[in-house]
């Protein structure tokens, strides 16, 4: 068993996920006890020489609140008028009570776009650095007011799994009403037993978390698991824990053993790498053979001679997924060429790609550079 104490020394970039939830009441109203104790644990560890950033949920709830709603909003139209009105509260309170412990915050309201289109993302990534740089606290929320379905990254779990790539961030701590993972369900089995450590995220360890029931706010706990794959290949640590424990985040940070860690992959990808693998747009869809997957994951580079199928409208560098002949997805890459060339000259030999499309840019169709496996063979 590690010691997280010694493990966990190295953290200077620190992600927290604190839910809807957490920081309100059963009514809609901001539960500013909470939303006090978040800021000054925050600011703890800021003093401390720890860079924070907080990616905080709310803002519908608050605006329910502030309306005196006692009912969700169902259409679109009502919940981003009252996720705009909300926001103005939610960001109102933490301004408050991070002034207290002498902190200047910053806010940044993001959508999907700005994850998978790669000029926004580095613009993203400049401003939130910068912000960090001014010695600022960066709170960050989806941008719930214009999102629709289309450019909706779709929970807050997942947004701080992106920004933990965003940033290089060294540890995500994502807090709600649940102690971590469990091996089965706590609802139903009394004897269910909190796993403390997950060195690595195996199919069964995803098995577990489908089987756990455990559903609050928008994101479950398969949606959780999912998150972790994502922090911990871009090479951070990831915390599940709950939010009402007394000093949670400190506690975590100092190396208490709290809630399930989950371990950062030793074979992590850089910024670019992850951002293919897990943020880019998917315009498309390769299928390939059984030889070419088995050259994929041995880091080699896609070829016309192992495609067999192409779905969807691409041109060349969009990022595209590919699958085997089953439709099983196994990562992502960003082409060379288009889909109507890929289609004239799927099956064919390198050799062969000048004469059929009359000019020969690159010999594959996605290099081993741009290709990122996404699951286990």
């Amino acid at each position: 068993m590690i010691e997280r104490k010694e493990y966990l020394k190295n953290v200077k970039k620190i992600v927290v996920k604190i839910g809807t939830t957490s920081i309100t009441h059963s009514n809609g109203l901001l539960n500013l006890k909470m939303i006090d104790k978040i800021a000054r644990q925050l600011s703890d560890l800021h003093n401390k020489g720890y860079e924070v950033v907080l990616v905080s949920s709310g803002a519908l709830g608050a605006g329910m609140g502030k309306l005196k709603l006692k009912e969700r909003p169902r259409t679109l139209p009502e919940k981003q008028a009252t996720a705009a009105i909300g926001q103005g509260v939610l960001i109102h309170m933490y301004e408050k009570f991070f002034s207290e412990y002498g902190k200047t915050i910053g806010q940044m309201l993001l959508t999907n776009d700005d994850f998978s289109d790669r000029h926004r993302f580095l613009n993203s990534r400049n401003t939130c650095f910068s912000i960090l740089n001014y010695d600022v606290i960066p709170i960050l929320n989806e941008n719930d007011a214009i999102t629709v379905d289309e450019i909706k990254v779709g929970d807050n779990d997942t947004l701080s799994a992106l920004v933990v790539s965003l940033i290089d961030a060294d540890l995500l701590i994502i807090l709600s009403d649940i102690d971590g993972l469990f091996d089965s369900n706590p609802a139903e089995n009394k004897n269910a037993n909190l796993i403390s450590v997950v060195p690595e995220i195996t199919s069964k360890i995803k098995q577990i978390a489908g089987k756990s029931n455990s559903k609050f706010g928008t994101g479950g706990m398969e949606t959780k698991i999912k998150c972790a794959e994502i922090a911990t290949t871009t090479g951070a640590d990831m915390v599940i824990a709950k939010s009402d424990i007394d000093h949670v985040i400190t506690r975590i940070v100092d190396g208490e053993k709290i809630g399930t860690l989950f371990m950062k992959n030793n074979k992590s990808i850089n910024s670019r790498k992850h951002w293919i693998g897990y943020s880019s747009k998917i315009s498309g869809k390769i299928t390939i053979d059984s030889g070419a997957v088995k050259a994929i994951y041995n880091r080699k580079s896609l070829l016309p001679s192992g495609i067999i199928n192409v779905e969807g409208n691409f041109s060349h560098s969009d990022t595209v997924s590919v699958a085997d002949e089953n439709g099983e997805i196994y990562g992502n890459g960003i082409t060379y060429y288009s889909s109507e060339e890929v289609e004239r000259i799927l099956g064919k030999p390198s050799s062969e790609i000048e004469g059929i499309l009359g000019y020969k840019d690159f010999d594959e169709v996605i290099h081993a550079n741009n290709l990122v496996i996404t699951k286990e063979i």
